[in-house]
């Protein structure tokens, strides 16, 4: 562990305040911050001084949604534990939490297991595990106490992919009223995946095959219902509900309800419902293949709602649901038919950039920035203040951010394992330039500094947001 390091004369951004200050870090946690300029900074000795004039100095990103190394469809995603984290240092997160998968037939135990054998030694930044509830039955029930005593506090469950992941609403009931005893937080995938079931194969019988359709049967009004089904489910059992991948403006307004009626309800949302559209899922030649992933893409006009309820709070949190697989050979399984095209993006590496890209356009400030791509991740999964902030006992995981540099996201230049960006030609303001993991350099101005195995698994507490 080196020694100290201090930060001079950047702005310091966290969820609540912007301020010049400096920061100093010792034996991997921040210890103290002092304005710029006053006795009390120039009092700081560090052997490492690094220069953040003119830059931003934030806090690690928290994505709580990535798929590294996710079977589906017969495939894997394209990124490991080792290339997924390098890929989320480059962008400037320093935290993923990640699912591990629990099969039908299988315990939770046994799933978990096989993820931290994934990860193990491998990580570039700090993880931590949601477990994948795909079985519920008496003895998942019990482990998810277990699970949760040990720092596994969230439990995913899915309204779609029937045969899968598929649970029913007794099922999703039963887990709920367990997680509403024991503290842990239930995570919907919510979408009817019955009634898509049907609509696939009617899409199927007409002909309709092309990427474009995988858009279309996954109806809005289907993420709806099942959002308004999943917050009476979890209303009935007494449990917090926290909505991943919030794509419609529909399932939105059915969140915003629930709130205002004073419900532990939460949502999230992802920059490609932000930034991309069914334009994208309808390019010819079979491209629109790369932006499959459920929930779909949606016409452009549910941008708007979904920027207004991270605005209002309605929406809590963007992650990325980062599960890349490559348009050779894998998205290419669905020619011919879109219902075989593996679901999942690349993003891990360009979340932070276009929230600030968002900041720069004017739809959320500075603060808000840091706060849904940092902090109430954090708090939501029980890693805060230790991650998400800088503050005096915090994890010194800070990023010197660049606000001016421009870029272009392009495959040739980015470090996720996938032969495609879904942001390809994007030009956007602001980039990541050094990042510390717990007060190591794993990106320093520009060059990656870190190894595979620096990340070390960090156990949760219960969501923070709870009474």
């Amino acid at each position: 562990m080196t020694g100290r390091t201090v930060i001079r004369g950047g702005l310091v951004i966290t969820a609540s305040d912007e301020m010049h200050a400096d920061v100093l870090i010792e034996d991997g946690r921040i210890t103290a911050l002092a304005a710029a300029g006053t006795s009390a900074a120039e009092a700081f000795t560090a052997e490492r001084t690094i220069d953040a004039a003119g830059k931003y100095v934030i806090p690690g990103g928290v994505d709580a949604h990535t798929h590294m190394e996710l079977p589906f469809g017969g495939t894997f995603a394209a990124d490991t534990f080792e290339t997924g984290t390098r890929a989320a240092a480059w962008g400037g997160t320093t935290t993923i939490v990640d699912f591990a998968v629990q099969s039908v037939g299988h315990s939770l135990r046994e799933g978990l297991d096989a993820w931290h054998a994934k990860a193990e030694g491998n990580c570039a930044i700090d993880y931590g595990f949601h477990m994948i509830v795909s079985d519920v039955n008496q003895e998942t029930l019990k482990e998810m106490d277990l699970l949760v005593e040990e720092g596994v506090t969230s439990f995913k469950q899915f309204m779609a992919y029937p045969g899968v992941f598929y649970s029913d609403d007794g099922q999703i009931l039963r887990a709920m009223q367990r997680s509403a005893e024991n503290g842990g937080l239930i995570m919907m995938h919510a979408e009817n995946g019955i009634a898509i079931d049907v609509l696939v194969e009617q899409a199927l019988a007409r002909g309709e095959t092309d990427p474009r359709y995988h858009g279309e049967v996954r109806k809005a009004l289907l993420e709806a219902e099942a959002t308004h089904r999943a917050i009476k489910l979890a209303q009935v059992a007494g449990a917090p509900l926290y909505v991943v991948h919030v794509s419609a403006m529909e399932a939105v307004a059915e969140l915003a309800r629930a709130r205002d009626e004073g419900l532990n309800v939460f949502g999230e949302t992802c920059p490609q419902y932000l930034f991309l559209s069914t334009d994208n899922l309808a390019e010819p030649d079979f491209e629109g293949a790369k932006y499959v992933c459920s929930t779909p893409l949606r016409p452009r006009e549910h941008q708007a709602q979904l920027w207004k309820g991270l605005r209002t709070n309605d929406l809590q949190v963007v992650s990325t649901d980062h599960c890349p697989f490559c348009f050779v050979g894998q998205k290419e399984l669905g020619r011919g038919d879109f219902s075989k095209i593996p679901n999942g993006l690349p993003g891990v590496e360009n979340r932070m950039d276009l929230l600030h890209q968002a900041v720069v356009d004017g739809h959320i400030s500075r603060r808000r920035w840091i706060e849904i791509a940092c902090a109430t991740p954090a708090r939501m999964f029980g890693m805060y203040p230790k991650k998400g902030t800088i503050a005096p006992g915090a994890d010194a995981d800070v990023v010197i951010y660049d606000p001016r540099a421009e870029q272009v996201m392009s495959a040739g230049t980015h470090h996720m394992n996938v032969d495609y960006s879904a942001y390809e030609g994007k030009r956007t303001t602001g980039r990541v330039e050094t990042v510390l993991s717990r007060g190591e350099p794993v990106i320093t101005e520009r060059e990656y500094t870190g190894h595979a195995g620096h990340g070390v698994y960090t156990p949760r507490s219960t969501c923070q947001y709870l009474n």
